[in-house]
């Protein structure tokens, strides 16, 4: 039965203003472990640069002499004193720039995001305002709203619209990170010890998810 679940929506001065039923579908399912490591395998691969590079035979600068004859002198045959066998030769099989990125089917990053908000939601981490009003830029005032609202560590903040003012005001506080409601990642929220939100970028969330 949906609608048993309810979270309280504060404003930026800390006050109750009123409770808000959330959807049992997402937000009162236990978190399901497996999608959450699996969307956030995907979050990481695809932030590696991918940079990394080693030298093959033909990279290598010398050895384009036989070191000495093919037969008769005793030793093992070698064509190249640049040989990966040798100091200072080339390296065998060694990293190469490559792309690690990799996709996920859409339902299944959609059902890691639910999973994601159920998690915090139920460990009485998620947050939700009416609005992210600020009548100024102003770093001060928006960290002393964070207070007020208890949060402590590092945020995830997440936005229904646009909001000049609030980028402003959040982006020099640490371990504060500002997303649209439509750029919301699993592995963001996770890595966050709070999730807030306006009261309609979770109804959008919400909508979609649902």
């Amino acid at each position: 039965m949906a609608g048993m679940a309810k979270v309280e929506v504060k404003n930026l001065d800390g006050e109750t203003v009123k409770e808000l039923e959330l959807v049992d579908e997402v937000f009162a399912t236990p978190p399901n472990q497996s999608l959450l490591w699996e969307a956030t395998k995907v979050y990481l691969a695809s932030q590696r640069r991918g940079t990394h590079s080693t030298k093959s035979r033909g990279e290598v600068s010398g050895g384009g002499k036989k070191p000495w004859r093919q037969k008769g002198t005793g030793r093992a045959r070698v064509g190249s004193i640049r040989s990966s066998l040798w100091r200072h030769g080339s390296i065998a099989h060694g990293p190469k720039p490559r792309d690690y990125s990799y996709k996920i089917p859409k339902q299944m990053l959609r059902g890691a995001l639910r999973s994601a908000l159920a998690a915090k939601f139920q460990d009485r981490k998620l947050t939700v305002v009416d609005q992210f009003n600020l009548a100024e830029a102003k770093t001060k005032g928006f960290a002393g709203a964070l207070r007020k609202l208890g949060v402590e560590k590092s945020v995830l903040v997440v936005s229904e619209n646009a909001n000049r003012n609030l980028e402003l005001s959040s982006r020099n506080i640490r371990g504060c990170h500002l997303v649209r409601h439509h750029q919301v990642h699993p592995y963001a929220v996770l890595s966050h010890e709070r999730l807030l939100i306006s009261e309609g970028a979770l109804a959008r969330l919400t909508r979609a998810l649902g």
